[in-house]
């Protein structure tokens, strides 16, 4: 698996994004293109992100996670994300992310907690 890829997980209403190696404008057109797709031909009302092979992330990572906020939060949905290094989750902090959503340190408490 190269830096890049990003795989998704769908079941019920949730689907659980893994987070790619490297999150930037290279791959964030990408998964926004995919997640659009998704969001559009189910009914997501819970998206879980999973940064636990994430290493980096710019500002275009950022834009996509607020965007999937801002589309869950105007259709009553939830977002929350887990196993964000510490890296990752102070950009996280420093631009209002962890304001908005949960962050947990499982799979398991993410799941748990959209119940």
């Amino acid at each position: 698996m190269d830096a890049g890829t990003i795989t998704y997980e769908a079941y019920e209403d949730t689907l659980i994004i893994h987070m790619p190696k490297e999150l930037d404008h290279h791959n964030c057109r990408k998964l926004k293109t995919d997640t659009d797709l998704m969001l559009e031909e189910n009914c997501v009302r819970r998206i879980i992100f999973d940064f636990e092979k994430t290493e980096f992330m710019d500002s275009s990572g950022i834009g996509v996670l607020l965007n999937r906020y801002k589309e869950m939060k105007a259709s009553r949905g939830s977002v929350c994300y887990y196993r964000a290094s510490r890296r990752v989750r102070r950009l996280m902090e420093l631009s209002g992310i962890c304001r908005l959503m949960e962050g947990y340190e499982s799979r398991e408490q993410a799941v748990g907690a959209l119940k």
